[in-house]
């Protein structure tokens, strides 16, 4: 029972770390995204 609960909260704990680094990352590519932009506004200005 106890090796039953334990190998279900690896388990959890696993998907949420993986689950998180998939959410960084697309942070990270909107982040990209947006600085792009703003180089682009940059240089039409000049």
């Amino acid at each position: 029972m106890k090796r039953s609960i334990a190998l279900m909260l690896l388990v959890l704990f696993s998907l949420s770390v993986l689950s998180a680094c998939n959410t960084m990352a697309g942070a990270g590519k909107d982040v990209q995204k947006a600085g792009e932009k703003v180089e682009d506004a940059a240089d039409k200005d000049n």
